[in-house]
């Protein structure tokens, strides 16, 4: 039976039962299912039939969501279980409380010293996986998640490894990365590096620190073109309470220019810890704690 939302839940897959369905993307559904016998709770990504049903697709995906599981880092989630059954291709994820895109629903943000601590994480994240030569190509706040303790963890690298891959093998064309957050040199179709992660990282810190996008358009091609050509407005114009050293990282980031965005993730993680650093952007860890539990609160169900 070919897996669909409507037919949950308690529908099984390998070893876990299905609870209820949680989002999903273009090319996979996400569901919080319990693992038996052991009753662990997980996330449990499943390629839509249409893809699981390409072979080609079927064993990139496979093959990537492998890559990834080889990914330990304590900002990175683990990927506990990678297979198939029958028409079903699955990875499972420890179910975490919440994600960033959580926190931010209907236009919120966040305080700018819990924003430089989860772009901090997620740079610590970046700088590892880099070095390993794996770049993520679709960071959002969607696949940022947080532990209890409210550290940040970056999770999907698999997919959009996995499509990318699929693309060149076979010649189709399929769109990378989410276009709101997609670097200039995505949305030119050029080869990418780990600064394409740190151009998606710093619009995912312009909308948590303003509430908004820098750029939005129901145009897939404008909106290409923005992050191509258009400066984004300064992120203190429409929030003025960040600090100015805040928004120079995050224009940092943006540059259309590769070559003028930071050298790689580790430079960025630095530059983020000497920001807490300075008096105004301290928080204790007791506070952080608490502010991540007051946003993401739900327990998963």
């Amino acid at each position: 039976m070919a897996l669909e939302p409507d037919t949950l839940p308690n529908l099984r897959i390998g070893p876990y039962t299905t609870r209820a369905y949680i989002g999903g993307g273009g090319f996979a559904w996400v569901m919080a299912a319990r693992r038996e016998p052991d009753g662990q709770e997980v996330a449990l990504k499943v390629l839509k039939p249409k893809y699981a049903g390409d072979n080609q697709f079927t064993a990139r995906f496979l093959k990537e969501a492998e890559t990834a599981g080889q990914l330990r880092h304590p900002n990175i989630i683990r990927i506990l279980d990678v297979g198939q059954q029958n028409e079903n291709v699955y990875f499972a994820m420890p179910r975490l409380p919440a994600s960033l895109d959580d926190a931010l629903e209907n236009g919120g943000r966040l305080p700018e010293a819990d924003i430089v601590r989860t772009a901090r994480d997620i740079a610590r994240a970046l700088a590892f996986a880099h070095e390993t030569g794996v770049i993520h190509r679709d960071i959002k706040p969607q696949n940022i998640l947080f532990k209890d303790d409210g550290a940040a963890v970056l999770t999907d690298f698999g997919i959009a490894r996995a499509v990318a891959g699929y693309a060149s093998m076979t010649g189709k064309q399929l769109v990378l990365g989410t276009p709101h957050y997609i670097s200039p040199e995505q949305a030119r179709g050029l080869a990418l590096d780990g600064r394409t992660d740190l151009y998606a990282l710093g619009v995912t810190m312009y909308r948590a620190a303003t509430g908004d996008l820098p750029f939005r358009s129901s145009d897939w091609y404008e909106l290409a073109r923005l992050h191509v050509e258009e400066p984004p407005e300064p992120p203190r114009k429409r929030n003025q309470e960040l600090s100015k050293a805040f928004e120079q990282i995050v224009l940092k980031l943006m540059e259309k220019n590769r070559e003028q965005r930071h050298s790689d993730a580790g430079a960025l993680a630095t530059e983020l810890d000497d920001l807490l650093e300075r008096p105004a952007s301290v928080t204790t860890a007791e506070h952080a704690v608490r502010a991540v539990k007051s946003l993401f609160g739900r327990k998963p169900g």
